[in-house]
């Protein structure tokens, strides 16, 4: 993919990464070789009884750039899933997938665009809907911290949540603080320990309704993910655009979460959403990513 993807690209990197602070020209030099591009997209998938794709459909197609979406296409359409079985017969079934692509080579006027992460699950039963999942009940969002929002400091905090059965928080932390502003490792460091402090804070006074059906409803506890976003455009749609950020380390639970240590697709979800960690519903990919 060339120019207009590239474009896209360029607009996302001067739109999300701003500069904050008053770096020096080589140390914001090394720190932008840190940043990735990313998007997040969603859609459907017919899975034949062979494991083949008989039927892809891409969601809100029109809002993504008739490129990408060809490509997701013809990616989506060449995968081979493990057959599906019920009662030990191979059936056609249906899932829906989260897709995360990554934009490489960011210098120049090329660059690659794959898909990294896909993560599925069974399209659930509209009279059922929610009630083998986590729900929240109050999610108050955080403040924007002042210290932040002083150096227009902007990221995205990827906290890990333990529920009780009593739907309140029992621990909380920042597994990983994404930035999407730019400036001394100094500054950014202060900015991600910032963020995390505050959604943190906020977090343990949220309260879940635990799943009453399927089977997780009998947990001693509940593990969710639960991304947190400091933007001055909060309101903006996110979905087909490229956002491009600065990774943070990552930061491993205290408590055991039933996920492998290789889980994918936790990078850029969807804002706003509440993902339980260490549950797989949907059908093994065979095909290899990226």
């Amino acid at each position: 993919m060339r120019s207009s993807l590239f474009l896209a690209l360029t607009l996302a990197l001067g739109g999300g990464a701003a500069c904050i602070g008053t770096a020096d020209a080589q140390t914001a030099r090394e720190v932008r070789k840190q940043t990735e591009a990313s998007m997040t997209l969603s859609g459907v998938i017919d899975i034949g009884r062979d494991g083949q794709v008989e039927g892809f459909q891409l969601d809100h197609r029109e809002k993504v750039a008739e490129d990408v979406a060809t490509m997701v296409d013809g990616t989506v359409k060449a995968w081979r899933f493990e057959p599906v079985l019920v009662d030990g017969q191979p059936v056609r079934a249906r899932t829906t997938v989260q897709l995360r692509l990554l934009a490489d080579n960011l210098a120049g006027n090329t660059m690659q665009v794959r898909v990294t992460d896909a993560n599925f699950d069974k399209v659930r039963d509209e009279n059922n809907l929610g009630s083998d999942d986590i729900r929240a009940l109050n999610m108050r969002p955080p403040v924007y911290p002042d210290k932040a929002a002083s150096i227009r400091g902007q990221g995205v905090v990827l906290l890990l949540v333990k529920i009780g059965r009593d739907g309140k928080v029992a621990d909380v932390i920042a597994e990983r603080t994404n930035l999407t502003s730019v400036g001394p490792g100094r500054t950014m460091d202060m900015l991600r320990d910032v963020l995390a402090k505050s959604s943190v804070k906020t977090a343990r006074s949220w309260t879940f309704k635990p799943p009453t059906t399927g089977k997780d409803k009998d947990a001693e506890f509940w593990t969710v993910r639960i991304p947190v976003h400091y933007a001055f455009d909060s309101k903006k749609e996110r979905y087909g655009r490229w956002s491009a950020y600065i990774p943070g380390p990552r930061q491993q639970a205290p408590w055991i979460t039933g996920e492998d240590e290789k889980a994918t697709g936790t990078d850029l979800l969807p804002e706003g959403g509440v993902y339980m960690v260490g549950r797989n519903d949907g059908p093994r990919l065979l095909t290899p990513l990226g």
